[in-house]
């Protein structure tokens, strides 16, 4: 990783607006495919950008921030997928019409989001889905 780019986040400062939060989450969301649960981590800063919200940071927020940051700058081990590795990491937030899914519904819209966008690792490609749920 470019040290420059280093330095840039690592000293990025905290957040004052929503328009800051918007900008900084924008660079973190281009590597989110790196960053193991980000849109966990990312959730507390995401909820300031919502309409009506008002702008408090707090502990939460701080911490959230400090994380992504840290998590940007510690650069991740990239190599040829091997079976049984960690090729890339997926995630989002559930829509306000999934909280209300039932356990084994939840999980099976986790699995059609990354045959989504893994599609174009899979195609020509078998594959196993492995899950905790017994129903699936």
């Amino acid at each position: 990783m470019d040290p420059a780019k280093v330095e840039a986040i690592t000293k990025w400062p905290r957040p004052t607006s929503v328009t800051e939060v918007r900008s900084f989450l924008g660079l973190a969301g281009y590597y989110r495919r790196f960053v193991e649960g980000f849109s966990r981590l990312a959730l507390p800063l995401t909820k300031l950008m919502r309409k009506g919200e008002k702008f408090v940071w707090n502990e939460e927020r701080e911490k959230s921030f400090e994380e992504l940051k840290q998590r940007l700058v510690s650069a991740p081990v990239l190599t040829l997928p091997l079976h049984g590795k960690v090729i890339a990491y997926a995630s989002r937030q559930l829509k306000p019409y999934e909280v209300n899914y039932p356990t084994h519904d939840l999980e099976l819209v986790a699995v059609v989001f990354v045959l989504k966008i893994w599609r174009h690792y899979l195609y020509g490609e078998s594959c196993d889905v492995f899950t905790d749920h017994k129903s699936l």
